[in-house]
């Protein structure tokens, strides 16, 4: 069988490109190479403005029976700062707030939402090579038990930005600068249920929010070279121990947030991340989440990114299906989406850019604490900037609007 389009990657991005194309009546082979459940290094926010895509009637009743309580203000913990502020209110007619869940749940729901719209689905299979023949895309897999070969029309690689693969972009050099990632989830802790706070603390920042199973995610980035002088202050803890010591001393809101909170399962990690913009196409195949741009995760936009950019890239394939035999017409829409992808996106990449800056430093830090203090609704302002508010990608369909010329 020759698909129209093999999707690599079934996270965020990659089930939601399988279950726009698979309801588009195209025939779609959607490759995972993990097990699900799994539990995976993200801040697990869900902005409202992404909520079309998570309606009842796509992913069915799962996502409002496990996501956590709705996020209706946003603050800042910093040194002593613990300041917070309304957050964005969105009136899309899926929801008017944003809600945070597992991956452990989100990644089960897109994939099987994806199948029941008609996507193949093969996992756990690992892509190990991929070649292109006469027009066509031929993919070498890997599976527990055996090996597969598929052939596709086009690619969607939606498989993150720091996992190695063919169609991966090399792997740059270690750096002092490099930020690495963690997340851990707590249970009894004291956030209140309707906070999102930003963390700031010397050489990295982070975030917290009530999620599913009443637990408290709290996932955040520090450099490398911070993280290492982190562990020496605690050599007798693990890096993720030391990271969180190192949040609680510089964090009054986080410690006591956490004060009475017991640590539920193990402290996650992976990295470094890789914020940009990469090429959203190139040589027949689309990009799509990670693979094609992240924003620091500051902003707490990593999923409603991917979704919204599988949105952006479907609705223009979905309205000119020549793509499919005519590599002008592929290069066409690429060249198209890869605007659509900027200027939609752009802007969040430059405010998160702006406030890990910020974040990292701790002069800078207690600079904006205290004007955030003095002005609370400044966090308000951010969150709008970061697209907690943007509803221009998102139509009542959960495609986005393309401008393909």
């Amino acid at each position: 069988m020759i698909y129209d389009v093999l999707v690599i990657g079934a996270g965020p991005a990659g089930s939601t490109a399988a279950r726009l194309l698979a309801r588009a009546g195209w025939t779609v082979a959607l490759v995972e190479k993990s097990v699900f459940p799994r539990r995976k290094v993200c801040g697990e926010f869900v902005s409202a403005t992404s909520l079309p895509l998570l309606n009842p009637a796509d992913v069915g009743g799962g996502f409002g029976e496990h996501a956590g309580p709705e996020i209706r203000r946003v603050a800042l913990f910093t040194g002593r700062t613990v300041t917070e502020s309304p957050m964005p209110r969105v009136v899309n007619g899926a929801g008017a707030w944003g809600r945070a869940i597992g991956r452990e749940h989100l990644d089960g729901l897109l994939r099987d939402a994806a199948v029941r719209a008609g996507a193949t689905l093969f996992q756990p299979f690992k892509l190990v090579d991929m070649e292109r023949v006469g027009g066509l895309h031929h993919a070498a897999l890997v599976g527990p038990a055996n090996s597969l070969r598929l052939t596709a029309r086009r690619i969607i690689a939606a498989n993150g930005s720091w996992e190695r693969g063919p169609l991966s972009e090399p792997a740059p050099a270690h750096r002092p600068s490099d930020l690495l990632a963690f997340k851990a989830h707590f249970h009894g802790g004291d956030l209140p249920p309707d906070l999102m706070p930003l963390l700031m603390f010397p050489g990295g920042y982070g975030g917290m929010a009530s999620t599913d199973g009443g637990r408290v995610g709290l996932s955040c980035c520090i450099r490398r070279d911070t993280l290492a002088r982190t562990r020496q202050t605690w050599p007798g803890l693990s890096a993720g121990e030391a990271v969180l010591a190192h949040i609680r001393r510089h964090c009054e809101g986080v410690r006591q947030s956490l004060v009475r909170a017991e640590l539920d399962g193990p402290i996650l990690s992976a990295g470094p991340i890789r914020p940009g913009i990469r090429p959203a196409y190139r040589a027949g195949m689309f990009r799509v989440g990670n693979a094609a741009g992240e924003a620091h995760p500051a902003i707490a936009e990593g999923i409603s990114m991917a979704m919204q950019s599988s949105s952006i890239l479907c609705r223009a394939l979905i309205e000119n299906e020549r793509v499919l035999g005519d590599d002008g017409r592929a290069r066409a829409i690429g060249h198209a989406y890869s605007a659509d992808w900027r200027a939609h996106f752009g802007l969040r990449l430059r405010a998160a850019s702006a406030i890990a800056t910020v974040a990292m430093h701790p002069a800078a830090a207690a600079l904006a604490g205290s004007a955030v203090a003095t002005l609370p609704k400044l966090l308000t302002w951010g969150a709008r900037l970061s697209g907690k508010s943007a509803q221009k990608a998102l139509s009542s369909t959960g495609l986005a609007a393309p401008q393909i010329s």
